[in-house]
């Protein structure tokens, strides 16, 4: 790969359980990482890192977090890990001791470069409770980082949208408090994104003068109801992840990507032109 380009790929709500065990008895979501795995190794040019941006198993156990670590392993790309709501910090540590950034203080923030991109990772997950904020020491910190280094193209990650989905059901546990990260971003314009899961759909909105993005989930999908106290269902939709390429001369941009092996690529072209 060019080292003008880097890109890095993002995956959220992974909702393993325990030896593989099926969510909402219906979902295998251990399955589904194996092909969201699959699917980043193969993928060319390959990424320089991979971020999976919370809800990594469905209830914080210990045994959830030793069969992630064990289907992890099948990952060849370097990743970086952060919680969501259904996460529980203490046993994500323990079950992780050699990922270094994630043994430092209260709350598992952490800031990396990749190739020329700042990643900074918030921790937005509050234990017991399915709603997201943002304490005054991690703002703060993300004042520091950003104020540092304003030269970096920088992608902030949390795991709870700063702005509404529409979706009621998952509008009740929202990021409470988005305007104080809205008033830091709107300092800094080298932040390209703004990136979360928490929703299971692919959302874009403008936020503090830069794009948010929510990836996909890689186990299942809420469902698409925007109707006045619309149920918490989901679907099996096709699971999906985000892929950020950052080019000097083109700047950044952002890809839906499909998890799984499909028909194809096809030319367009063949040696007599456009093919019928």
């Amino acid at each position: 790969m060019s080292q003008s380009m880097t890109l890095i790929a993002h995956i959220s709500d992974l909702h393993i359980k325990a030896q593989g065990r099926l969510s909402y008895k219906k979902v295998d979501t251990l399955a589904s990482l194996h092909r969201v795995i699959d699917t980043l190794n193969d993928l060319m040019p390959r990424p320089d890192m991979v971020v999976i941006s919370g809800d990594l198993v469905d209830f914080g156990t210990a045994e959830a977090y030793q069969t992630l670590r064990e289907a992890l392993a099948r990952l060849t790309l370097p990743f970086r890990l952060m919680p969501g709501n259904h996460d529980d910090r203490v046993r994500l540590r323990a079950a992780f001791p050699d990922h270094a950034y994630l043994q430092q203080g209260e709350t598992l923030h952490w800031q990396m470069e990749v190739n020329g991109v700042q990643l900074l990772a918030l921790d937005s997950s509050v234990p017991q409770q399915p709603w997201g904020e943002l304490d005054d020491a991690q703002l703060a910190w993300l004042e520091g980082q950003l104020a540092r280094a304003p030269q970096l193209p920088t992608l902030v990650f949390l795991h709870h949208p700063p702005f509404l989905s529409g979706i009621e059901h998952m509008d009740q546990q929202p990021l409470r408090n988005a305007e104080a990260l809205a008033a830091v971003i709107q300092r800094h314009p080298q932040v390209e994104r703004v990136l979360s899961g928490h929703l299971h759909r692919a959302v874009q909105a403008r936020f503090a003068g830069t794009l948010a993005c929510v990836a996909p989930g890689v186990s299942h999908q809420v469902a698409l109801d925007f109707s006045a106290a619309g149920p918490a269902h989901f679907v099996l939709e096709p699971p999906g992840f985000l892929l950020h390429r950052w080019q000097p001369q083109q700047g950044m941009a952002t890809h839906q990507c499909a998890i799984g092996d499909y028909p194809g690529p096809w030319p367009f072209y063949d040696a007599h032109g456009l093919v019928d």
